[in-house]
């Protein structure tokens, strides 16, 4: 390693006695080399990675502040809180701070007192802003959920563009770049903004091995999500919806049913959306259920999962989602639940596009639907899609995966239904169409198109239009059939073996076809659970730091995480130090931290020695 990271002020040295850490993960040492070495530097990492403290320790080193470009005003309050709560001084400037507030904050940067300084990219535009910096030396600029700058992310804000007036004008600063969501080509345009050299990019893994992907197919979709409540009860989840009715309607069924639920939606007042995701945060409610307008302004390291009640955008918007769980390290579960009545709805909303949008619309569609439908290992479909190659073909965190003993099933016959119906339509349609013949339905499109006198129509009445549908997906998997722009159908070369009975057509199902257990109570007298992680040894001990927990961060008016994380708390009930030196080597726990909770948490652990 190189010198730097072992002098007197050494980046270890601070991870530990200031975020209580004994040693760096992925990439962040040699990132953090890269940044004190004044390279500028691009950061792809996993959500839950450890992207903060990439500049957070550079920012403890440098002798000037390090401004930080934080999209959403609530992550970066977490943000700030988390650092004062750990004797670091940051202070932020945004519009939903009081005058006085702004500023003695902006006071306390020009007699550097603050060490960090947070900021929205809008504040960043404002008159005045740049002037004020050029008061005080800033050694480093850091743009974090780097993918809003670019115009083929999926979350692009045009202000992110103008953040190249920050490096105009302080040249001498060193620029981070960081983000959890970004293909070779989002990075590629991050660099070229930015102005950044291919030499100083770090990618880590995209692998989260914490978190538990599982894809089922919708059915009474509140019982599912009432199964995943029942399962995590007392710890908090996060359900998303693709619009603000359904997520009006579930957060009422999850309530009627004894879960604690609020909503959060763009339809909502701001001050009403600004409290619910504050009891969320302060552990006031388990569950919050939103539409995609809430995500990156979510801090929180102890979800526990994440339910997808419908389709997500797409396989970026998804991947970003499913980040929200398990942050602190330890396990969660995320569940999609799939629905073909969710394509069609996502189908017409790309037919009212323009056309020159159509085409990359129905790409990303049709990825996701891929994932869906897959029996492959879904870690590693995610991260294909980001570039990423695993060796292993299996992870055993993912249904897929543990179902892949499963023998395979013949659909020789189906597959020969469904592609003789759509030769004898013209091989021109999309797969409701075909199976609406299929099924012999009486639809206005099927008759005025002639089909209900095609010799396929009705030959596949046995079979629901969603298992056609599902059917369609698997020909499209294994290249028998294949798709145009328009989304129609058409059959390939490899069609013909099978449409003729010389090869069969086997397949492993997925499990999405499954029916989930189905609930017609409430959440009953059900026991609220302990944090599911395969590593708690001691429950016991870890639900008394837990109340411990939550009654301090109540006292102080701060979310139970800024005080100790769950991965810290599972960490001191197992290990159960009964001294300040053996408390500080708890992963978590540093030397600001023991001088504000040690006592209280030694005595809960002194007393179960």
């Amino acid at each position: 390693m190189n010198a730097i990271m072992n002098a007197p002020n050494s980046p270890l040295g601070i991870l530990k006695n200031v975020f209580g850490y004994d040693s760096f993960r992925l990439n962040q040492a040699k990132i953090i080399e890269n940044i004190l070495a004044g390279r500028d530097t691009l950061a792809i990492m996993p959500t839950g990675g450890g992207k903060s403290l990439c500049y957070q320790v550079p920012a403890l080193i440098f002798p000037g502040i390090t401004v930080v470009i934080s999209p959403l005003i609530s992550l970066m309050h977490d943000q700030v809180e988390q650092l004062l709560d750990a004797g670091v001084n940051a202070v932020m400037l945004n519009s939903a701070i009081d005058a006085e507030t702004y500023r003695v904050n902006m006071a306390q940067v020009i007699r550097k007192q603050a060490r960090l300084l947070y900021m929205a990219p809008e504040t960043m535009l404002q008159p005045g802003i740049l002037d004020f910096l050029s008061q005080v030396q800033v050694s480093c600029i850091t743009i974090d959920e780097a993918h809003c700058i670019s115009e083929w992310g999926h979350e692009f804000r045009p202000e992110y563009r103008q953040l190249a007036k920050l490096r105009q004008r302080f040249p001498d600063a060193v620029c981070v770049a960081l983000t959890a969501t970004a293909t070779p080509r989002v990075r590629d345009d991050i660099r070229q903004s930015l102005s950044f050299g291919k030499s100083d990019e770090f990618v880590s893994s995209f692998d989260r091995p914490n978190l538990f992907l599982e894809v089922v197919l919708r059915q009474k979709g509140i019982y599912q999500v009432l199964d995943m409540a029942e399962k995590h009860l007392g710890e908090s989840g996060i359900v998303y919806c693709a619009s603000r009715k359904q997520v009006d309607r579930v957060c009422e069924q999850l309530c009627a049913n004894g879960v604690k639920a609020v909503p959060y939606h763009a339809g909502m007042p701001d001050d009403e959306r600004a409290r619910n995701q504050e009891k969320f945060r302060m552990d006031e409610v388990d569950v919050i259920v939103a539409t995609i307008a809430f995500g990156m302004g979510i801090n929180k390291p102890d979800v526990r999962y994440v339910v997808h009640f419908e389709l997500p955008k797409n396989i970026e918007s998804y991947y970003q989602q499913i980040g929200r769980a398990g942050r602190d390290g330890l396990d969660a579960d995320c569940l999609l639940l799939f629905s073909y009545a969710d394509i069609a709805k996502v189908n017409f909303f790309i037919e009212q596009m323009a056309t020159s949008e159509q085409r990359l619309a129905r790409v990303h569609l049709n990825q996701l639907v891929h994932y869906c439908e897959s029996a492959l290992c879904r870690r590693i479909l995610l991260m294909a899609y980001f570039g990423e190659s695993v060796e292993s073909p299996h992870c055993d965190t993912c249904d897929n995966c543990r179902r892949r003993h499963q023998p395979m099933v013949d659909l020789t016959q189906a597959a020969q239904k469904f592609m003789s119906c759509m030769y004898r339509t013209g091989e021109r349609f999309g797969a409701s169409h075909v199976a609406d013949v299929l099924r012999g339905s009486q639809a206005q499109k099927v008759v005025d198109l002639g089909h209900h006198r095609v010799s396929t129509f009705g030959i596949g009445a046995e079979r629901s239009k969603e298992e056609w549908l599902f059917i369609s997906g698997l020909l499209l998997q294994n290249k028998l059939i294949s798709q145009n722009e328009h989304g129609g159908l058409f059959l390939t070369a490899q069609a013909r073996p099978v449409l003729t009975g010389k090869q069969l057509f086997e397949c492993q199902v997925s499990p999405i076809m499954e029916n989930r257990r189905k609930r017609t109570t409430g959440m009953g007298a059900a026991k609220k659970g302990v944090v599911h992680d395969h590593t708690l040894r001691n429950a016991p001990v870890f639900e008394k730091l837990r109340n411990l927990r939550t009654k301090l961060a109540r006292e102080r008016g701060v979310p139970p995480y800024v005080v100790f994380s769950d991965k810290t708390l599972v960490e001191m009930a197992n290990k159960q130090p009964q001294t300040d030196t053996e408390l500080l080597a708890v992963s978590g726990v540093g030397e600001a931290k023991l001088k504000q909770y040690g006592t209280q948490f030694l005595r809960v652990l002194q007393k179960n020695e």
